[in-house]
């Protein structure tokens, strides 16, 4: 559990600012933020030797595999991986098996975490074609938000019933996040591949087949029903430069609609993937050059609020699946995905405090997680110590995530996760995961709709 805890010499960066300070951590909380703190008797001392302190990453789409895919990964393994990658708090897809459609469910993984999650953790409640009332009857207080599948799903969990997805959009009690491709070009998209490689599709199809036409015809959907109905909607792992006209710059503040970057999209291109192969094999789909500057482009300017990694571990053996079509699609992604966002900054395609606000401040302002996502006295005591002159080497063999590898394999990034605390109590201190048992269920405040 908790420890009280003096962190001494600091750069605490939050809110735009990078300030000088000693922090005070009682109780599982920030208790004072000040300078020359004298340390409480019994308390623990950490001299952070003018290091940067960040708010803990809070992840707002993760597949963690559990009930019903657990060979791949589970709340357990995928959430110590979460922790030693800076990531203090989670909100986990609903695409597991069974899927989480009904209330039973929601709360069954919420008890499941309580046992075994080394992070916070929120669950998404999912929509399908024929669970509109279970939606309608949904309290708010129990889920982060609902996430509907308007492309191609794992878990059988596609919308694309017109009449479902208007009254879903008419009706949600809470933020809509959806997963934006359609279906119907895909499908015409792997005819014409069949057409021209027969069974042999290579993996280099693959941001032709999910291609920025299918993205923007199902994001374009999403905002039109969102306009129409007035919905909160978020719209997921955005992969095109074109889709970017659908959101506006500035501060989240006040939008009613956003949208995601995720970290792979900022790091690989479709030039890659003769090289990594269904490796990198998501959906959506990588795309090109171009694509990537425009998102690292639309995150500096704040058309892109939130950046996520879409965490979605698979065994090495099924992604070494010689068939395009059944190879699974997914990257492993949260113990890298800090260091990774933060070799942009060394690289100067992003600035800290525009990271530390993609990562934390904004899903804690979107989400409306209660008294997280921020460096302020009172909230929760999520941590993460950062070395910008540090060192990650991404091997095969510091992997926590189930399956075992990281996409990242042979970089080297230019920055350490020194220490992580999860509610006050430490839980990565640069080298272990820590069993800690200070993760909480996140609290959400939604507003009425």
């Amino acid at each position: 559990m908790s420890a009280t805890t003096v962190i001494r010499n600091a750069r605490l960066v939050n809110e735009g600012r990078i300030i000088e300070s000693d922090i005070l951590l009682k109780a599982g909380r920030i208790e004072k933020i000040s300078i020359d703190i004298e340390a409480p008797a019994g308390a623990e001392v950490v001299d952070a030797n003018g290091r940067y302190l960040l708010p803990g990453m809070i992840d707002d789409q993760v597949h963690f595999r559990e009930p019903g895919l657990t060979h791949k990964g589970d709340f357990y393994s995928e959430s110590r991986a979460a922790i030693a990658g800076g990531v203090t708090s989670y909100m986990e897809m609903p695409n597991s098996k069974p899927p989480t459609t009904n209330v039973e469910q929601l709360e069954w993984k919420y008890a499941r975490a309580a046992e075994t999650s080394a992070a916070n953790y929120g669950f998404y409640f999912g929509a399908t074609n024929d669970n509109i009332e279970n939606i309608r009857a949904l309290d708010p207080a129990l889920t982060c938000g609902l996430k509907v599948f308007m492309g191609a799903s794992t878990g059988n969990m596609l919308v694309d019933n017109e009449s479902t997805l208007a009254s879903i959009f008419r009706d949600s009690p809470v933020m809509i996040a959806t997963h934006c491709e359609s279906t119907p070009m895909i499908m015409a998209n792997v005819k014409k591949a069949a057409a021209k490689f027969g069974k042999n599709i290579p993996v280099t199809e693959h941001a032709r087949i999910r291609s920025a036409e299918a993205c923007y015809a199902s994001s374009e959907l999403a905002v039109a029903l969102a306009n129409k109905y007035d919905s909160q909607l978020h719209v997921l792992h955005i992969s095109t430069a074109r889709e970017l006209d659908l959101f506006k710059p500035g501060p989240i503040d006040g939008k009613s609609i956003t949208a995601e970057a995720c970290v792979h999209f900022l790091h690989f291109d479709d030039t890659q993937y003769e090289q990594y192969g269904n490796l990198i094999k998501c959906n959506p789909a990588i795309k090109g050059a171009s694509d990537q500057a425009a998102l690292l482009a639309a995150i500096s300017d704040g058309r892109l609020d939130i950046i996520a990694t879409d965490h979605a571990p698979h065994t090495l053996e099924e992604k070494a699946d010689d068939s395009y079509l059944s190879a699974p699609s997914g990257l492993p992604l949260v113990q890298d995905v800090l260091v990774a966002a933060l070799e942009l900054v060394h690289e100067g395609k992003l600035d800290l405090h525009t990271v530390v606000r993609g990562i934390t401040h904004n899903p804690a302002k979107r989400f409306n997680v209660v008294e997280r996502g921020y460096i302020r006295e009172g909230y929760h005591a999520d941590l993460v110590l950062v070395d910008m002159n540090g060192s990650t080497e991404v091997t095969r063999e510091r992997v926590l995530s189930r399956c075992g590898w990281s996409p990242f394999e042979g970089r080297k990034f230019r920055s350490s996760i020194d220490a992580v605390w999860v509610n006050g109590a430490l839980a990565y201190d640069g080298k272990n995961v820590i069993e800690h048992g200070a993760a909480e269920r996140l609290k959400f405040n939604h507003p009425k709709r």
